[in-house]
């Protein structure tokens, strides 16, 4: 059975990871040349890179798929655990509603404390502790996801209505990402780097995400469903 979910989220991630390419190749790229070209002129010099600009745009769809296939892969099995304690009542229902909270939880709560930003903002003698202190933030936010999850069902399994269960999650929840927030060192500062060219890379960015974890969602429940329909989920 878990072999089953794990087909269906290779084939779910690499679909949604190429859409995502596309999202990020059409709106994302154009932001990141802009970027290159302020950096480049700020400092008078032209960097060589080891691929150049062209042949990353091309790489940008096969990581993209790469990525796809890995997320949709653990995906799959994430679900197939967590399936029956899902409290919607279809296979898609449950898909979309993990998708949209692991994309918060991977994605979203660290994107507030740390947006992303072009490779020339930030000092570049700081990018191990700045990268640190991000996958700190997921690998935090998730378990601060899971023990939301978990009192819910605690809440639930004491009566409690679904109305109070929401509030005192959803502040416990808040509570928890400011915990966080003020724990963690803070992103580095942009200041000086045009606004737009800054807010159009980060735009693309949560496009980028958005469609991904939508795409993810929606095929990997619209492959159970069909599965389901056919007697073999």
């Amino acid at each position: 059975m878990v072999s089953a979910y794990l087909r269906r989220g290779l084939a779910a991630g690499l679909l949604a990871g190429v859409l995502a390419g596309l999202f990020a190749f059409v709106l994302g790229e154009p932001a990141l040349d802009r970027a290159i070209a302020l950096e480049e002129a700020s400092d008078g010099t032209h960097h060589e890179e080891v691929f150049s600009r062209s042949t990353q745009k091309v790489g940008l769809f096969f990581a993209t798929g790469l990525f796809g296939v890995t997320v949709g892969g653990v995906f799959g099995i994430v679900y197939a655990f967590f399936r029956e304690r899902l409290v919607a009542n279809s296979e898609l229902g449950r898909s979309i509603s993990l998708a949209g909270t692991v994309f918060v939880g991977v994605f979203l709560i660290p994107f507030l404390k740390y947006p992303a930003n072009p490779p020339s903002v930030g000092a570049p003698s700081t990018i191990r502790e700045r990268t640190a202190a991000y996958f700190a933030l997921v690998v935090l936010s998730l378990l601060t996801m899971l023990v939301a999850w978990l009192a819910a069902r605690a809440l639930k399994a004491r009566g409690y209505d679904a109305p109070r269960r929401r509030l005192i999650v959803g502040a416990g929840l808040l509570v928890g990402v400011a915990v966080l927030f003020l724990s963690l060192p803070a992103g580095p500062s942009a200041e000086g780097f045009p606004s737009g060219v800054l807010w159009a890379f980060r735009f693309s960015s949560m496009g980028t995400q958005i469609i991904f974890w939508a795409g993810l969602g929606l095929m990997f429940g619209w492959l159970c469903e069909r599965a389901r329909r056919k007697g073999t989920a």
